[in-house]
């Protein structure tokens, strides 16, 4: 399966258009969240009408930069996995949206605990779908704010600003994919034991990322390319 990986689009309509070919190929496309540009929450909605003319499965979070009532658009469109779960073609995908507080200058900033309650909905599916170990064979997660410690959450000083609380779930649940964003300057892939962490980059800087992933005879579900490329 080829899932074609965007986050933080920020209102760029017309890098979507150049994806095209993309779409075509992809399965699926998985989005990280900010529909939005930056104080302009408006832009939000013309990102979420391209994206549904675009592809027939998608799945996505908000960001940021989004404001929390954006989330009954993207429910009303039947693309959100904040707090549930959305099955494709036996693959689990669950998500969790907006950023860790700091600024206090954008819409949708959370506390950790409070990001990590979107995944209760795992929690609660967990006694039936995880093997022995806790972990979940065909679980993606899709988060806007990074896990702490990887490659995704660096800042240009080096500084790993992702959550603590997330890269525990990770190592706790184990999902074969996680998608994230949020951090512009830390496109990048990583491994958190077994699970892949892709953060694509903006897309309104014109990055994007590609995964494709395939299931054994024992089907557990894996990673078998990652690519972060540019438009």
């Amino acid at each position: 399966m080829k899932f074609l990986v965007l986050s933080d689009i920020h209102g760029d309509v017309e890098n979507l258009d150049k994806l095209d070919a993309r779409f075509t190929e992809a399965d699926a496309v998985l989005f990280g969240g900010d529909f939005a540009k930056f104080e302009h929450e408006e832009t939000g909605k013309p990102v979420l009408e391209k994206l549904l003319k675009k592809h027939e499965n998608i799945f996505a979070v908000l960001g940021n930069c989004d404001n929390p009532d954006f989330l009954s658009e993207i429910e009303g469109a039947d693309v959100s996995v904040e707090g549930t779960i959305a099955f494709h073609d036996g693959i689990a995908i669950c998500g969790s949206g907006g950023g860790t507080k700091f600024t206090g200058t954008t819409p949708f900033e959370r506390d950790e605990d409070e990001i990590l309650s979107d995944y209760n909905v795992v929690e609660n599916a967990s006694a039936d779908s995880a093997d022995e170990n806790g972990h979940w064979s065909n679980l993606i997660l899709i988060m806007h704010n990074p896990p702490k410690e990887t490659e995704c959450d660096k800042l240009p000083n080096g500084v790993h600003v992702g959550s603590e609380k997330l890269r525990a779930y990770i190592e706790k649940r184990a999902p074969f994919l996680v998608v994230t964003g949020h951090i512009h300057e830390s496109a990048g892939i990583s491994k958190i034991g077994e699970t892949t962490v892709i953060n694509p980059g903006s897309l309104a800087e014109g990055k994007y990322g590609w995964v494709e992933v395939e299931k054994n005879a024992s089907e557990n579900w894996s990673v078998t390319k990652a690519e972060l490329l540019t438009i």
